[in-house]
């Protein structure tokens, strides 16, 4: 049987903590608009931020449309599965909001991932989410999987990028500085890492 939570803290906040990969989903507001679903991945890339309050690293990429949903609409799910251990499916609904290079929050959020080398990453945002709904749910259909280590192959691929290029990589993809739907996506050009 699931449980909503008021805050995250306790087992809830070790169980999100453990797991090495956790889904976000958003959406335009537009019916025929993309519903994107994607997974989040990197250890040391998510931080609990207060019990309500969480964020994680979003790196660079071929796509955007996390951070034009959010800037058109804020709304935002966050989920993680248990591939180990007791079966869990944990949800966090909520409102988020992309942080980018120029904002003054910057630094003081970054202080939140001391554990992550976010050079060879390309980190283009920090993405907030305030918690409004917290639930848990079953897993009995989520498979055991076993965690062997990390890809390289993100920080290999971005390790040789500078500000300057970076921003001319995002400049030159079609879904970057505007969503798939059209929506304004990662400011441009690329503001150089504080």
């Amino acid at each position: 049987m699931g449980k909503l939570y008021e805050r995250i803290d306790g087992r809830l906040r070790t169980f999100i903590e453990e797991q090495h990969i956790f889904f976000t989903a958003t959406a335009p507001l537009s019916g025929d608009g993309t519903v994107n679903l994607s997974p989040k991945g990197l250890t040391g890339s998510f931080a609990v931020i207060d019990d309500r309050t969480v964020a994680y690293l979003d790196f660079a990429g071929s796509h955007n449309e996390t951070i034009a949903h959010l800037r058109e609409n804020g709304r935002i799910t966050l989920m993680w599965c248990a591939f180990q251990g007791p079966p869990t499916v944990v949800r966090v609904h909520g409102r988020g909001e992309p942080v980018f290079r120029a904002d003054p929050r910057w630094k003081e959020l970054l202080a939140h991932f001391p554990d992550i080398d976010t050079r060879p990453h390309g980190l283009r945002a920090i993405i907030v989410v305030r918690a409004d709904l917290i639930r848990d749910s079953c897993g009995f259909a989520v498979p055991f999987m076993t965690y062997e280590d990390e890809r390289e192959l993100h920080a290999q691929r971005f390790s040789r990028e500078d500000d300057a290029s970076l921003s001319a990589y995002f400049e030159q993809k079609p879904d970057i500085a505007t969503s798939m739907d059209g929506l304004p996506g990662l400011p441009l050009p690329l503001p150089p890492a504080p």
